[in-house]
């Protein structure tokens, strides 16, 4: 039984592949662009039976020539998720295209296809409910996964062939994110700017909300990994789905986590936000001009459907998540 998982080096892809082989599935084929040749070490520790370059794997989709047989599933993670990239071409080709032709050789071959969506697809909507009314993204890469939404929708209607699952990933944050750059997670730039300045910035006051109260909705990639699986134990079930916790948590929360986080493992007493912002640990910078109007200020993903496809279990709330990320972080990042 092979399984394949795309973007496996990248920071979902290879929380997936670690999350298969705890439950001791090995016979995994990692699909991954390595010009970027540090991502690596996120596999280091993951045990697979193969690795292939993207425009190989990609060759070899599109030419129906994969040399396996008995596919379980592919957990397509592989994509760029640079919402700051404006190159439309790339993008489309990239996240769409990509996309397309994999779910199209998946339906042929009748294997379950569990792909990463976004909650881009929604700009700055108030409302996060998986319908098309709400879903108006405001960059290209939102738009890139937006499109391939409305072909799974129509291929449902149509009837597939196999399990398609599409999940909108809202603000992930965790362990092997670190290749990422700027687009790592809001706490992971918190820690390492707690870690080198004895202090975390947020941004200030604006469109409503005041210092550090913008709101989203942080999702541990623990989370996200174990969702994954419940759609792969259960190929009875495609759609498209809300992946958060279905709460939003001010930035005034991710920050105080990430730095109490920091102190415990200092031994140092946990602090309340006041007295963070109090001694400075926490410090708000102006609202940058070139974010005015193109910042989601809230995100909540509505959860209902996945909880109505039989999703259980809780999420890590910011506190509980975070705690767990610095753990990780210092363990492996200092």
């Amino acid at each position: 039984m092979t399984i394949i998982v795309t973007g496996a080096a990248g920071f979902i892809g290879s929380n997936i592949v670690k999350a298969l082989n705890q439950r001791g599935i090995t016979d995994i084929v990692a699909v991954d662009n390595l010009s970027k040749g540090e991502k690596f070490k996120n596999l280091a520790e993951c045990d697979i039976a193969h690795y292939l370059d993207k425009q190989e794997f990609i060759r070899q989709v599109r030419t129906h020539e994969l040399p396996y047989d008995n596919i379980r599933a592919v957990f397509h993670q592989g994509a760029c998720s640079d919402t700051m990239n404006h190159d439309g071409l790339y993008m489309m080709e990239n996240n769409y295209q990509y996309t397309l032709d994999l779910f199209d050789w998946c339906q042929d071959e009748r294997i379950p296809f569990l792909y990463a969506s976004s909650a881009a697809v929604y700009g700055k909507g108030e409302v996060f409910q998986e319908t098309r009314e709400l879903e108006k993204p405001l960059n290209v890469y939102g738009y890139s996964k937006f499109l391939f939404d409305q072909v799974l929708r129509r291929r449902m209607e149509e009837g597939l062939t196999a399990q398609a699952v599409g999940f909108r990933y809202f603000n992930v944050y965790g362990q092997m994110e670190q290749h990422k750059g700027r687009m790592a997670s809001v706490a992971f730039h918190h820690f390492h700017q707690y870690r080198e300045n004895g202090y975390v910035n947020l941004f200030g006051a604006n469109d409503g909300y005041a210092d550090g109260e913008q709101t989203r909705d942080f999702v541990s990639v623990e989370d996200v990994a174990k969702v994954n699986l419940f759609f792969f134990d259960h190929p009875e079930l495609s759609g498209i789905f809300n992946l958060g916790t279905g709460r939003s948590q001010q930035f005034n929360e991710l920050a105080a986590a990430t730095v109490n986080a920091c102190r415990a493992a200092e031994g140092q007493p946990e602090m309340s936000l006041e007295e963070l912002v109090r001694e400075e640990l926490i410090r708000y910078i102006p609202f940058p001009d070139a974010l005015k109007g193109k910042y989601q200020s809230f995100t909540q993903a509505d959860i209902t459907k996945l909880r109505e496809a039989g999703y259980t279990e809780e999420f890590f709330d910011v506190k509980q998540g975070v705690s767990r990320y610095v753990e990780w972080m210092l363990k492996n990042l200092v």
